[in-house]
């Protein structure tokens, strides 16, 4: 049974005529054309579908849209600014990805936890980071990166 319910993604307000139940990474890949978050396991075991919802990181395969109501939620589109631009360099720079299918869970994930902590250590990052899934094995080039942000930030400001 669907209703109309008001969304928030990326400063951007969508009306949607849909059943609240729905999970929010259909809405956003389905609805809003919004196709970086990945659906992989849909039990929130991965990560691959992690979005932010009022800054917090959330895995959007098994959030129902209703509890995101007039709520902020942003995707990796929709994730600007300093930070997001020395995690993008950061990535880069490491040559992170391999298949990519993991990367926007991790950049989220990473992106929350350095806005919360901008200066984690090597233990904060993983165990922040152990609820994205790689199934390359990128791990390590993962929190070089994440660090190489971490150092900058504490020198930049980010």
């Amino acid at each position: 049974m669907s209703e109309m319910i008001t969304l928030n993604v990326n400063t951007v307000d969508y009306e949607l005529d849909i059943d609240p139940n729905t999970p929010l990474l259909w809405v956003l890949r389905e609805q809003l054309g919004l196709t970086g978050a990945k659906y992989s396991c849909g039990i929130s075991n991965c990560g691959a579908c992690t979005v932010h919802v009022d800054g917090q990181p959330v895995k959007s395969c098994t959030t129902a849209v209703s509890t995101v109501i007039n709520k902020q939620i942003i995707t990796i589109e929709g994730l600007t600014g300093p930070l997001a631009d020395a995690l993008h360099d950061a990535w880069q720079t490491e040559d992170v990805p391999q298949c990519g299918y993991c990367q926007t869970g991790q950049i989220m994930t990473a992106a929350a936890l350095l806005r919360e902590n901008p200066t984690p250590t090597k233990a904060e990052v993983n165990d922040v980071m152990s609820d994205v899934l790689c199934r390359c094995g990128t791990y390590l080039a993962i929190r070089r990166a994440i660090h190489t942000v971490a150092e900058s930030a504490s020198g930049h400001g980010l």
